[in-house]
């Protein structure tokens, strides 16, 4: 997945085209190319996407190390209201949160930019407010948090990936449509199970009428993912555990205690923790 900065200057050019034309003018000055003396897969720092994650749990680790292959982009800064989450009892295993995440993009930068560092937030907006070079960010929040974290990072002006679903309801989708449009900012929904070839062979058959016109769809899951204990009811509440700022967790949803229900179903990030609705 990449994301490209479409922020305009007072000329009109955007910076890739900036970039570009500018790339072009020293070249002609020039006696050896640069990806002569970068390597063939060289990007320069100056072309890369500098990235924030937000949202440091299963799904947002996963993007993570995703990004890793991609060179034009980095990993500048995370923020997560948890610090460190035990994912070993879900299919994520090993840990989540801000500080293992950042551990891991650190150690993974280092090979090539010795003492590279990561900025760590427990709030997204302290970091929105602080790192200025952040020019695009990954959403994989618990799902309540994604409209308000998408509709504040695009009014900055920063570009978004936004893990599924992208909205709780039709009112938030429609007002992160409409923030999208005014700001221009470049937008994506990450919905991998739609991404493969075999959605786009399905979707095909059924356009052709393979299988005759569909009238009726079935799904299901053996839920082995989830918590398979909770078979009926709420459990109780339990105390903040360490190291977790609940109230930022709770984002825009009301006020309630925690309760043990899965770490998956509520989204990427802190899913050991649920709002009552």
């Amino acid at each position: 997945m990449t994301m490209k900065n479409q922020q305009t200057s007072s000329t009109g050019l955007s910076r890739r085209q900036f970039l570009g034309r500018t790339a072009t003018a020293v070249a002609a000055f020039s006696v050896v190319p640069r990806h002569v003396l970068g390597g063939t897969k060289f990007v320069a720092p100056s072309e890369k996407v500098n990235i924030a994650i937000i949202g440091c749990g299963g799904q947002g680790r996963t993007n993570v190390r995703t990004l890793f292959n991609e060179p034009s982009a980095q990993i500048i800064a995370v923020a997560d209201p948890i610090e460190s989450e035990n994912l070993d009892a879900f299919y994520y295993k090993g840990n989540g949160g801000r500080l293992p995440v950042k551990a891991e993009i650190e150690k993974h930068y280092a090979e090539k930019t010795p003492n590279f560092k990561v900025a760590d937030y427990e709030d997204f907006r302290v970091m929105l407010e602080k790192e200025k070079a952040i020019d695009a960010i990954l959403c994989a929040t618990p799902d309540h948090q994604h409209a308000y974290v998408c509709a504040t990072v695009m009014r900055q002006g920063k570009h978004v990936y936004c893990e599924k679903p992208l909205t709780h309801n039709v009112w938030e989708a429609r007002l992160v449509a409409r923030v999208a449009k005014e700001t221009g900012v470049a937008t994506q929904l990450g919905n991998q199970g739609h991404s493969g070839d075999f959605i786009r062979q399905t979707c095909e058959m059924i356009w052709d009428g393979a299988i005759g016109d569909v009238r009726e769809v079935h799904a299901w899951t053996n839920a082995s993912r989830w918590n398979t204990k909770i078979l009926s009811g709420r459990p109780q509440a339990e105390a903040v555990p360490k190291g977790v700022n609940w109230d930022l967790w709770l984002g825009p949803r009301r006020a309630g205690p925690i309760v043990q229900l899965t770490r998956q179903s509520l989204g990427g990030t802190s899913g050991i923790l649920a709002p009552r609705p």
